[in-house]
């Protein structure tokens, strides 16, 4: 077994991000974790207080990692707001359905413990509520983009729980939805 000081939090971070999305948060032990890490247990204690401060550096990963994909499809497209909002949008889309255990985890947790901190996620939202204002304007760019945060995260939720019994064309449903939304802040805006 490697010494702790041969581990560091990054690494432990990380293999609990990829535990969790094998296995789901509620079967992720500290002694499975150092196991996967290759040190024993109470060494993850000189990294890691407690597993609350263990899931709130995976959700800030898991958030991370969700701001990495929306920039990276807001990329794909041309400068037109509309477009790239709904780069994002399919983008959020994407991330959620890759990443189940680790995007619920995320967005899911009562515990505030477990969040991460509020004055580091604002920096990351700012630039897609600033393409959002260009649709809704400005005075209503908040609530229009909680509004597009709201749709896509109840319809991945709802994808992902298998609520959709209908059957139908969901990615065409999800798209007519994005554009709809789009459009009547669009309007309201003029």
């Amino acid at each position: 077994m490697p010494y702790p000081a041969q581990t560091d939090y990054p690494t432990i971070v990380a293999m609990a991000h990829q535990l969790i999305e094998q296995e789901g948060a509620e079967q992720l032990s500290l002694a499975q974790l150092a196991a996967a890490c290759g040190i024993k247990a109470p060494s993850l204690y000189r990294h890691i207080p407690n597993k609350a401060a263990l899931l709130r550096a995976v959700n800030s990963l898991t958030i991370n990692e969700l701001f990495t994909a929306l920039a990276a499809a807001q990329q794909t497209t041309s400068p037109d707001p509309q477009a790239q909002l709904t780069a994002i949008l399919y983008g959020y889309r994407a991330f959620a359905l890759a990443h189940p255990q680790t995007y619920n985890l995320a967005f899911t947790t009562l515990d505030p413990a477990e969040r991460p901190e509020t004055q580091t996620l604002e920096p990351m939202v700012l630039p897609i509520q600033d393409i959002m204002a260009q649709i809704s304007g400005a005075e209503h760019s908040l609530a229009a983009l909680r509004g597009a945060l709201a749709l896509v995260h109840g319809f991945v939720s709802l994808e992902m729980k298998g609520q959709f019994q209908r059957g139908g064309d969901l990615d065409g449903a999800f798209a007519a939805a994005v554009h709809a939304y789009l459009q009547g802040w669009q309007v309201m805006n003029t």
